[in-house]
């Protein structure tokens, strides 16, 4: 109910109506307390009221005047046994409410697990706790009636208050639970709707609804409420059509009707060896009733022409869709200048890519210097490598080679490890030039060619060795290298002499 006189104020002489309206547990109960403590109590004030051996606190709902035509519409008299209105709820109310309400839930759960033990065919729907915790009262749905005084004292047992037990309708469950209709809106049962009326099948007729059960129930499994809402529409506007044109007669036989249009004001008929609508205006249908009560027939129906399929024309409201044909100079310029800063950014990179020093540590100098490493050897191979017109047969080679006492020792590597190709060259006997290059550059920084790795001990030179050689060695033993050149042992072979270390 809506309060539309809540901002009229009253005259001095009357004296606002003693009864409020209260609502308890989200409006799911309502009821009426006199209030006799004589404060103006506003809607939306929690306020005390007398309970069952005990107090309750509900919220006010209604004031005023209205209260008188609720009262009158749910046939509540003003008499003496009026439940009073204590006082306006303290924080101690309630925290006491709040406690008890918190054990609704549980109370539920052991209600419903009570009653299938006892073989109850019975719903139970929702425990509502007085504020006092002293009563509780059970909603329930059931098809038959149900013996349930055995029930009632497990409860009272159980939980320690008094017992209530009040059925309720499948409407009033829906209420009470809640939830999203078809419309996609909040259940009305459960927001505004106080009173249900009878909903039947008529109503979905007269407004040329298909009697489809599953469209027309609700969540509560009856048809919905809100078939009754434009009812009265439907009804004030088919007044206007003829009631006794169900069957007409024609020539071609007799029709009949099949659906009333009220928003178009057209009847449709069809013959019974047809499956074809012939829809008729009321002016119509009245001409050719009146025919047939004089006993005649119309050769034809002429029925109104539809045009369907067809889309009205819009309007032209001048609207032109400029959409990519306005252009802004200032922010052309913007672009282009946009676009030509970023391809001076890249030409900076490409030269900036192609001027990096060797110890840059980027890809792309790595890229760079690996490729011009890469040209320098195919260079030196080209100028380097002796032709194969001039080269002698491998075997002259291995018989023009030198005896294996007389050859020089193997080089090694920085780290100490020996290196085949160093003296060997191109495998040949023709010793390459870069790697003549490579000992004459390695030499100076501290003879690491001929060093041996520190740590170990000298070798006794074998007999027909030459024992200088043999004191350089021992003597390279000693001095050792830096730790990166240690490597594998070089025992020097039988008839090889080492060479000497340069002072």
């Amino acid at each position: 109910m809506f309060d539309w006189l809540a901002d009229i104020p009253l005259s001095d002489s009357l004296a606002p109506f003693d009864i409020i309206e209260v609502s308890f547990n989200n409006g799911s109960r309502k009821d009426f307390y006199r209030n006799v403590t004589r404060q103006l109590l506003d809607k939306g004030e929690m306020v005390t009221v007398e309970g069952v051996s005990g107090f309750d606190v509900g919220m006010v709902s209604l004031t005023g005047e209205l209260v008188k035509l609720q009262m009158k519409k749910r046939r509540a008299e003003d008499t003496p046994e009026v439940k009073k209105v204590l006082r306006r709820s303290s924080t101690e109310d309630m925290n006491r409410m709040e406690d008890n309400k918190r054990r609704e839930k549980e109370a539920l759960v052991r209600s419903r697990a009570l009653a299938r033990t006892l073989g109850l065919e019975m719903k139970l729907t929702e425990v509502e706790m007085q504020a006092d915790g002293r009563k509780a009262t059970f909603f329930y749905t059931a098809d038959d009636r149900v013996d349930f005084r055995e029930l009632i004292k497990i409860f009272a047992s159980e939980f320690k208050v008094k017992v209530e037990m009040r059925q309720i309708g499948a409407r009033q469950e829906a209420g009470k639970v809640g939830g999203i209709g078809s419309c996609g809106r909040e259940l009305c049962c459960s927001t505004w709707l106080t009173d249900f009326k009878s909903v039947n099948t008529t109503a979905a007729r007269y407004q040329n609804l298909s009697i489809n059960q599953a469209k027309l129930s609700g969540q509560c499994g009856r048809l919905k409420c809100c078939l009754n809402y434009e009812l009265d529409t439907y009804l004030d506007a088919l007044k206007d059509f003829p009631e006794d044109a169900d069957i007409i007669e024609t020539a071609s036989g007799p029709a009949t009707l099949q659906k009333r249009d009220i928003f178009k004001n057209l009847m449709w008929y069809s013959y019974s060896n047809s499956n074809k609508l012939y829809p008729l205006t009321i002016s119509r249908v009245k001409e050719i009733r009146l025919m047939n009560k004089q006993g005649q027939k119309p050769d034809e129906l002429k029925p109104v022409e539809i045009v369907s399929g067809k889309t009205p024309k819009e309007a032209d409201l001048g609207f032109v869709d400029v959409v990519g044909q306005i252009s802004l100079r200032s922010l052309e310029k913007n672009s282009q200048k946009r676009k030509q800063k970023d391809r001076d950014k890249q030409r900076q990179q490409s030269q900036k890519g192609g001027q990096q020093s060797s110890g840059s540590g980027n890809r792309e100098g790595r890229e760079q210097r690996s490729g011009e490493a890469n040209r320098e050897q195919k260079q030196r191979q080209r100028g380097d490598k002796p032709n194969n017109e001039n080269r002698e047969p491998r075997g002259e080679q291995r018989e023009g080679r030198e005896p294996r006492e007389g050859r020089e020792p193997r080089g090694q590597h920085r780290d100490g490890r020996n290196s085949p190709r160093s003296e060997r060259g191109d495998g040949r006997g023709n010793n390459h030039p870069r790697n003549e290059r490579s000992q004459q550059e390695r030499a100076p920084k501290g003879d690491r060619v001929d060093q041996k790795p520190r740590g170990e001990r000298p070798q006794q030179p074998a007999s027909g060795a030459n024992p200088e050689g043999g004191q350089a060695a021992l003597q390279q033993g000693q001095g050792g290298g830096s730790g990166r050149n240690r490597g594998p042992r070089h025992r020097p072979r039988q008839g090889q002499q080492q060479p000497k270390k340069e002072d």
